[in-house]
């Protein structure tokens, strides 16, 4: 990532809040079923973007109970190289926020190149489970958990777009208690999420 990047100040870069459903653990061997972005600058909503994804094979049960969707829903959806220029447009320049962003990121860069592109070089990323494991003291560290301990709806468990609305109000909790204590760039958050470039 750049220091100009890292330099920018928190109310003026834009962060990316991204979640993928996925039809297992693995990104060698499951893939991505549906993926959500949200952007924000600011309070301003500057992009939203929400596909469910064929994986090109079936859905496990195990992950249809999980994530709730089913081979009938996907059919129809495009293959990730069908959604994957739109995701490409929306990230670059931009800082990616996730919960448990690891899972996230290494999902994205394996559908990525799996259809010949390149995920975007060196993006900060602020991983909001790192936060919560690192600054508060919450029952425990699922954003299930997290948005009822700070008294924030949670419907729709699971599906991505969903995940990420819950994922940017549970940042903006963090970023407030953070600016209070003198946190006023990306790289200040970057910092408390022990972050790191993908």
């Amino acid at each position: 990532m750049t220091a100009a990047m890292l330099d920018q100040n928190i109310d003026e870069a834009v962060f990316n809040f991204i979640d993928v459903e996925t039809t297992g653990l693995s990104p060698e061997r499951a893939r991505v079923c549906e993926v959500a972005l949200i952007g924000f600058k600011g309070a301003a909503r500057v992009n939203q973007f929400s596909s469910l994804v064929n994986p090109g094979g079936p859905i496990p049960p195990t992950a249809s109970r999980i994530n709730g969707i089913t081979d009938d829903m996907v059919r129809q959806s495009p293959a990730f190289g069908g959604v994957a220029p739109k995701l490409l447009d929306l990230l670059e320049g931009s800082v990616i926020v996730a919960h448990n962003a690891p899972f996230d990121m290494n999902f994205l860069k394996m559908e990525f190149s799996r259809v010949g592109l390149k995920f975007p070089e060196r993006l900060p990323v602020v991983d909001t489970l790192e936060i919560a494991r690192g600054h508060w003291k919450f029952t425990n560290n699922r954003l299930g958990t997290i948005a009822t301990e700070l008294n924030l709806s949670n419907e729709n468990w699971h599906r991505a777009l969903a995940d990420v609305e819950m994922t940017r109000k549970i940042f903006e909790h963090f970023i407030s208690a953070f600016k209070k204590s003198g946190a006023a760039t990306v790289g200040d958050l970057v910092k408390k999420s022990c972050g790191r470039a993908y």
